[in-house]
């Protein structure tokens, strides 16, 4: 059982301070969220999950809810979490250097509220036993119609101060891009000159199956369209180099000298279509080096 795990199992969650009551229609939840959604089951990971957002609007929800229920809001929510429940809690908080609030219209329909709980003046909303379902959620401005830089953070943990990403984040922005490729696509290979490397030892950041030093954002994207040919995941680099990709399915993949020479290679043959990030690693070492990743259908490079 790993650190996430126990740290899940032994949180026993309180109770939720929180208003939950309909509203008088303002903020309509059924608009499509401004900054996106996810879904996540329970034991998700990485755990925290971020979003970046502006938090306020025009609504005041003070007016539109009532209650206990504070801050300025937009009408279409923020964001958007389908989650599927099982034996963790769920805690939303947000980092901010305003003064900041939370409302999440939850799978009973109810609204929920809170406005201080959290690290500071930002909020901390906290489901001990949460229900399966769609949560929309908004991030209010306290006092004020004004937007403001903001973190959402959706964690199982339980502190209330959940700290910075300590390790790969396969949810950041990729360094060197993405593509979207459809089975049968040309040019093939396609080529994507990175440096390989970083401060994450694999090993022990994903898995002890996993080898090399990566960054914490992927290095590379893939948004893949699969059909009847195989997908081959490789690296070229005069240094010793591996390969970490978050799958699809969720699932991290990894090699170290399966390609030529040093360097590793992936095969799927019945690939998944959707989202491969792409990590190179360098091995031994997080001295960063110069590479070429190759996304293939025909063969390794």
């Amino acid at each position: 059982m790993n650190t996430h795990t126990l740290l899940k199992a032994a949180f026993c969650a309180g109770a939720m301070a929180v208003m939950a009551m309909p509203a008088a229609h303002a903020q309509d939840w059924t608009l499509n969220p401004t900054y996106g959604s996810v879904s996540l089951n329970n034991g998700f990971t990485p755990d925290p999950y971020r979003v970046n957002l502006s938090s306020g609007g025009p609504i005041n929800v003070s007016n539109s809810i009532g209650g206990n229920c504070r801050g300025y809001v937009a009408n279409a929510p923020d964001f958007r979490l389908n989650y599927s429940a099982g034996s963790w809690p769920l805690i939303f908080t947000v980092e901010s250097g305003a003064d900041t609030t939370l409302v999440i219209n939850g799978p009973d329909g109810l609204w929920y509220c809170d406005d201080d709980g959290g690290e500071g003046l930002n909020p901390r909303l906290e489901w001990g036993s949460p229900p399966s379902g769609q949560y929309d959620i908004y991030v209010g401005t306290y006092g004020s119609a004004t937007l403001q830089p903001s973190t959402l953070i959706i964690t199982e943990l339980g502190s209330s101060q959940v700290p910075a990403p300590t390790g790969p984040d396969w949810s950041m922005t990729p360094t060197y891009g993405s593509v979207t490729l459809r089975a049968g696509f040309t040019p093939d290979p396609h080529n994507v000159s990175i440096r390989s490397g970083g401060p994450y030892d694999a090993s022990t950041a994903i898995s002890s199956s996993c080898r090399g030093y990566i960054a914490q954002a992927p290095d590379y994207r893939l948004n893949y369209t699969a059909g009847s040919w195989p997908l081959i995941l490789s690296v070229n680099s005069s240094a010793d180099t591996t390969l970490v990709v978050n799958g699809p399915d969720g699932l991290w993949y990894c090699d170290d000298d399966g390609g030529e020479g040093l360097n590793p290679s992936l095969r799927w043959n019945a690939p998944p279509s959707g989202q491969y990030d792409i990590y190179v690693g360098t091995y031994g070492s997080t001295t960063t080096q110069p590479a070429t990743l190759s996304i293939s259908e025909i063969s390794s490079n």
